[in-house]
């Protein structure tokens, strides 16, 4: 079940008292327009009538380098003086925030290096080398890869470029909730993931600058609810490998936190289960290709439906990079929840003819056999028995109960395994 923490009124804060401030985010829409897209927010009628709610999406995963981090990068590194340009940069990242600062040092013409954990997704790691930055993998978490990256920087003389801990960086990620309201004004609820929460902290600060009322709504994976810890003062566990690595921070930002606390109405918790369900449907259904961290936003409005029921809401899918083969896993086995990709194992007795009297009832019932092994020596069926496995193709669920009763009927002993 999704989570929620209710945090103080959304209008407590003095947005102009604040680290960052109105100004700033809209000084930092002329800094990068032309140079980072507006991307489309396009409403989806077809997830609205799924999730009881106007859907709109803002395709972050669109950008040149598929991640929103673009925005913030360039604003930051647009900022720097012309001694820090001569000698670089550095930033520490799990992968978006390295495409951003890599692929826009290179434009500007200043060297970059990116200290990325190990255990970052190939895609990342060669996305960001192929933008011309120095590689250096440290740390087996985000924050022991900045621990590096701070003392490499002291040492070497370059500026750090913090993921999300900078007003810059967060002005520069406010400017998407500007174009949000600036394309569709009667947005009443924004959702947005969290990892160290620059992303979320900017786009509070523009909406309701803009729309005082507006309901922003931070999503972080269950398996790492660092802020959700923050602003209840919970210590929820924080452990494991997630889809939405792009959001497993530990530790968020300080400054982050102070606007989170003061702006974000709540933050939702969400399941390894339904992001994965979420970057499934956004395929399936906006033909759109999405990270873990881009997908948490819907699966938060899918997982809670009276929560955003009647309601106009922006869902920010915050990225795209996410590995080929992960996507393949990730929709065979939305397709195994659905119903639609079953391995069944079946007792049947080891003479000839019992895999065609399988194979012609399947046939019949419209199932389709994808994969067939035997297995005579590891089960602890009788000798003259063996083991049947099949991997069978169905329309839906109610189709493969159908399946497995004209199996029995027949006699035949078949398990979903």
């Amino acid at each position: 079940m999704t989570q929620a923490s209710k945090t103080p009124s959304a209008g407590a804060a003095d947005l102009d008292r604040l680290p960052v401030t109105p100004d700033r985010i809209r000084a930092a829409a002329a800094v990068i327009s032309g140079a980072v897209q507006a991307t489309e927010c396009n409403q989806s009628r077809t997830l609205g009538e799924i999730c009881g709610c106007g859907i709109w999406l803002k395709f972050e995963n669109l950008q040149f380098t598929s991640t929103f981090k673009e925005r913030g990068a360039l604003n930051r590194l647009s900022a720097l003086s012309d001694d820090e340009r001569r000698r670089g940069v550095i930033a520490m990242s799990a992968g978006n925030h390295a495409q951003g600062v890599a692929y826009h040092a290179k434009r500007l013409g200043v060297p970059a290096t990116i200290v990325m954990p190990v255990g970052t997704p190939m895609v990342k790691v060669e996305n960001t080398r192929r933008h011309g930055a120095e590689i250096i993998i440290s740390g087996t978490t985000l924050e022991e890869a900045g621990t590096f990256a701070l003392e490499h920087a002291k040492t070497h003389g370059l500026t750090l470029i913090h993921p999300y801990d900078d007003p810059l960086i967060i002005a520069g990620q406010g400017t998407i909730g500007l174009e949000m309201l600036q394309a569709v004004p009667g947005l009443d609820t924004l959702v947005v993931p969290i990892g160290g929460g620059g992303l979320i902290s900017g786009i509070a600060i523009a909406a309701k600058s803009i729309k005082p009322d507006i309901r922003i709504i931070g999503v972080q994976a269950r398996l790492y609810p660092s802020m959700y810890n923050v602003i209840r003062n919970e210590q929820l566990p924080m452990r494991g490998d997630t889809l939405a690595e792009g959001i497993a921070v530990k530790a968020p930002g300080r400054i982050t936190s102070q606007i989170i606390r003061g702006l974000v109405d709540d933050i939702l918790l969400v399941s390894e289960d339904e992001i994965e369900r979420a970057v499934a449907t956004l395929i399936a259904i906006e033909k759109t290709v999405v990270e873990g961290a881009g997908a948490a936003s819907l699966a938060a409005v899918r997982a809670s439906p009276e929560r955003f029921s009647g309601r106009n809401v922006g869902l920010v899918l915050s990225g795209g990079n996410i590995d080929t083969r992960l996507i393949a896993s990730v929709l065979t086995r939305e397709l195994a929840r659905e119903g639609r990709l079953t391995q069944l194992s079946i007792d049947i007795v080891d003479r000839p003819g019992q895999l065609a009297a399988v194979s012609a009832l399947l046939a019949n019932a419209g199932a389709n056999i994808i994969e067939v092994s035997h297995q005579r020596t590891f089960s602890d069926l009788p000798a003259k028995a063996t083991l049947l496995q099949l991997v069978i193709e169905t329309r839906d669920r109610a189709h493969l109960d159908d399946v497995l009763a004209r199996l029995s009927e027949a006699g035949f002993c078949a398990r979903c395994t």
